[in-house]
């Protein structure tokens, strides 16, 4: 799958007739005859090549006229790979857009963060999407305002500014035109007494992913490595609290065969958007698991790993900067040590929150709160305290960014430039931070001893230089070699 396959009718009309779900995201079908557009897998009896039409985005299927299928709910499909796979424009431009920054700051916010001008990223998001970030962000948040319609008993005026809608009218008129029903009907149509079982404030949704996913080292990486108070394992789900633009979550996520089990509780009902791109950035659940195994089992050594166990994805975070202090914390250090070092942090430090479940009590601190911690009272080697309050203090005043716009090259080369960062701190920061697919970690000791054990070329250089055949999913090869060992961080937690 590449880059602009809308354009290649042949393919994508196979894709359609045959129902391939792997397609899903990557393109929508917009019927003429009809004016609906569906997603590649939907149910019903294909139409007819000559009256189907493609896009790239659901948000160009909206401004064209066509509204979404209630069949196979397109809104509801796996995001693009593309976004989590790209560093360029339109790449950062969506993963701000899914972040909610057009709805907080407008399209002038979203451009300065890019460092482009306004006219540039319209022009460019149009010409390849079909669409510019006004429409994008539309549809975003008439997706956000059907689920909350769906699943909550909010009263429709709460709904409409929660979902960042600027006029209760203007969020009738959307639901209307995207889905063809009033928000009223789409409430009555939602399975019944699902928003009563829910206690105030608390969501309940699935989030989609392409098969297969490897649950073991994604859970079992979360589990293992949990800060206690902002983290835990608790009867099959990874929770967690999450700072939000709006406020503060708690989130739920359970593996289930065909999707991930989400339960929410927010306390402002605007952070919904966000944070469930958040979730679904920390599980990398729109990775195309097709390509980039099938690009690994090019590699015979690797062929036997992926075979065992396909669907691996790269355990990312919802917070670059917490995960960037973590990684400092945890230099040269065990992950049980690791984790006493936050936790002492977040108890000291974090902002405190109530989790009705108990077991979680904080936020993990933000950068402006640890920049005001006195060094002498960390417990770590000197080296190590001055590595992590010159971290703490170019992300507090802004020298340093790690938001998902971010470049990852440059900000790679920016973090190497911090006192004690080598390349270990800044790719695994890459690779789990800032979300670069083809981070590599050949000086990391596990990656060293499971190449040793394959036959693999065992130094850094010779790894590296085999590992360009990887590219660009190298992250995804260090999760295989990773899964070789018997750490907890590979087993999916009893």
């Amino acid at each position: 799958m590449q880059t602009g396959m809308h354009t290649d009718t042949e393919r994508c009309v196979r894709a359609v007739q045959s129902k391939d779900a792997r397609f899903d995201g990557w393109f929508f079908t917009a019927v003429l005859t009809t004016r609906i557009y569906c997603r590649p897998s939907c149910p019903v009896v294909p139409p007819k090549p000559a009256n189907m039409t493609f896009y790239r985005s659901a948000a160009a299927c909206q401004q064209a006229g066509f509204r979404a299928c209630k069949r196979c709910r397109p809104d509801t499909s796996p995001g693009s790979p593309e976004w989590n796979e790209r560093a360029d424009l339109t790449a950062r431009a969506m993963r701000l857009i899914a972040d909610g920054v057009v709805d907080r700051e407008g399209v002038p916010g979203l451009a300065a963060r890019l460092g482009y001008s306004t006219r540039q990223v319209e022009r460019q998001l149009l010409a390849e999407l079909g669409a510019g970030p006004l429409a994008l962000a539309r549809a975003q948040r008439a997706q956000t305002a059907r689920l909350l319609v769906e699943t909550t008993a909010l009263p429709m005026a709460d709904i409409a500014f929660a979902a960042g809608f600027s006029s209760i009218r203007t969020f009738n008129d959307t639901v209307r035109e995207v889905y063809a029903l009033s928000p009223s009907e789409l409430r009555t149509r939602a399975p019944k007494n699902r928003a009563a079982d829910h206690a105030p404030g608390t969501l309940t949704l699935r989030l989609p992913f392409r098969t297969p996913l490897n649950p073991d080292n994604l859970f079992g990486h979360l589990a293992a490595t949990a800060v206690p108070g902002v983290e835990e394992w608790r009867d099959g789900a990874y929770r967690r609290t999450l700072r939000l633009p709006y406020g503060h979550g708690i989130v739920a996520l359970t593996p289930t065969p065909d999707h991930i089990a989400c339960r929410l509780t927010l306390s402002d009902p605007r952070d919904l958007t966000v944070a469930v791109s958040r979730c679904r950035r920390l599980l990398d659940l729109d990775a195309d698991p097709t390509a980039i195994d099938g690009r690994l089992r090019a590699d015979p050594l690797l062929a036997p790993l992926v075979d065992k166990a396909p669907g691996r994805r790269v355990p990312r975070t919802v917070d670059e900067a917490e995960f960037a202090v973590r990684a400092v914390l945890g230099q040269q250090v065990s992950t049980a040590a690791a984790r006493t070092h936050a936790a002492r942090l977040v108890t000291a430090h974090g902002d405190p929150v109530d989790d009705p479940e108990g077991g979680l009590s904080h936020l993990f601190p933000s950068p402006t709160a640890l920049a005001s911690v006195d060094p002498g009272t960390l417990a770590m080697p000197r080296t190590r305290r001055t590595t992590l309050t010159t971290l703490v203090s170019h992300l507090a005043d802004g020298s340093l960014s790690l938001g998902v716009e971010t470049d990852w090259t440059e900000t790679r080369a920016r973090l190497l430039a911090l006192p004690g960062f080598g390349p270990w701190t800044a790719d695994v920061i890459a690779m789990r931070a800032l979300g670069d697919p083809d981070a590599f970690l050949p000086t990391d000791l596990g990656i060293r001893r499971a190449a040793g054990e394959l036959g693999l070329p065992s130094t850094p250089a010779a790894l590296t230089a085999r590992a360009a055949a990887w590219r660009p999913w190298r992250a995804y090869a260090v999760q295989y070699l990773w899964a070789t060992d018997d750490h907890p961080i590979n087993f999916l937690p009893v």
